[in-house]
This record gives structure tokens, C-alpha cells and sequence, in this order.
């Protein structure tokens, strides 16, 4: 089977304050949710996940709205500081030259569970959709920790935060084989927001 691994698009800002933050999208996060949802319209897609929140909820809505789907809802899927007071992106961080940055940059771990018990939480949901829908497409849509986690045990990478940044609604696909085989065919995959006027990374 094959699996597209999705980083939901960008939210807006959420500074900390009271309780959790769970950002919706922005206006540049609508626009890149609806070039992805155009991007995978041609393809036979069986099913779509999504973390619980809403920033990943909402880009998984778009892509289910073109193809006329229903989105599954895993709370397994969920980021590493699900309940973090404040959601700022990173492009935003590294340009402000935060220390949050440079701290992200080093590896520290600031999550809400150990970090092997989110890596497991995270095998173990991937691999139970994996399981479900064999010599199927299925789309995940969820968060940038969730994929560095789950490409880096393919990899044999032992990583904190993450080996590599995934653009906001990049694809990142894996085949998946039944004899328990895990192959990276993409990273990084940005197809649909070439020749926008919709930035990419963090340059």
C-alpha cells in the first residue's frame, strides 16, 4: 500500500495565554490546503486520517471536500506539544533568531510525553492504518514531529524533534509492503505550490 504522509498548512500565531492553543488556519494555510486538495484530486485515494487538531483537521477537511470523502479522526496522530499555550511558526521563530529556535535546532525535547512514548504512540497509530488498508492509498494529514518520527524509524534515525523540516502541506510517501517492509519514495513533496505566489520553507 502506499501512504501520504501530509504536514497540515499553516495556522496563524497563538501567543501564550490560558489554556491549550489550537490554531486555525490562516489565510496563506486556506490557499495551500486548497492547491494540495486540487494536487491529489486525480489520485485514487481510499481513505484519509487526521490528528485531532485543528490546524490538521481543517487541511485534511479541504482535501476531503475535493474528493468527496470522510476524514478519521486518530488522536494518535496528535503533535508532540499538543498541549502547548502557544503555537508560533517556526519560519517566524528562526527569522526573530528566538532562542526557541536554536533550542529546536539542538534537539531539546519540550513535549507533553516522554519522547519514547511518543514515538511509540505514533508507530503504533501509523501502523494500525498501515494494517487496515492493504495494496490501498491513504492519506494522513497531520504534524511535522509526527512524520520526522514515524520517517525515522524506517530510516534507523534516533531523533528528538526531528531530522529534517517538512514544508507546510508537504507529502512525504512511503510503501508500504505487507511483509512489514517500509520504503520512502518522497520527501518534501511540494509540487502544488510551485508557481504560487504561496511561500515555501524557511528561506
Amino acid at each position: 500500500m502506499e501512504l501520504l504522509l501530509i504536514r497540515h498548512a499553516l495556522p496563524v500565531r497563538v501567543e501564550a495565554g490560558l489554556g491549550v492553543a489550537d490554531p486555525a488556519l490562516g489565510e496563506i494555510g486556506q490557499r495551500q490546503s486548497a492547491l494540495l486538495a486540487h494536487y491529489l484530486h486525480s489520485e485514487q485515494i481510499s481513505a484519509i486520517y487526521s490528528s485531532p487538531l485543528r490546524r490538521a483537521r481543517q487541511t485534511a477537511a479541504a482535501i476531503t471536500e475535493m474528493l468527496q470523502g470522510h476524514v478519521e479522526i486518530r488522536d494518535g496522530l496528535a503533535e508532540w506539544d499538543r498541549n502547548s499555550a502557544e503555537y508560533i511558526p517556526v519560519e517566524e521563530l528562526k527569522a526573530a533568531d528566538d532562542p526557541r529556535w536554536h533550542a529546536l535546532v539542538a534537539g531539546v525535547w519540550e513535549g507533553d510525553e516522554p519522547p519514547e512514548d511518543f514515538h511509540t504512540r505514533v508507530h503504533a497509530t501509523i501502523e494500525s492504518i498501515v494494517a487496515a488498508h492493504r495494496s490501498q492509498r491513504v492519506v494522513i494529514v497531520c504534524h511535522g514531529g509526527v512524520i520526522n518520527s514515524y520517517l525515522a524509524s524506517i530510516l534507523g534515525i534516533e531523533s528528538a524533534n526531528g531530522f529534517f523540516y517538512p514544508e507546510y502541506t508537504s507529502i512525504h510517501r512511503v510503501a508500504a509492503a505487507s511483509t512489514g517492509q517500509r520504503s520512502i519514495v518522497t520527501l518534501n513533496e511540494t509540487a502544488h505550490l510551485r508557481n504560487s505566489d504561496v511561500r515555501v520553507g524557511l528561506s
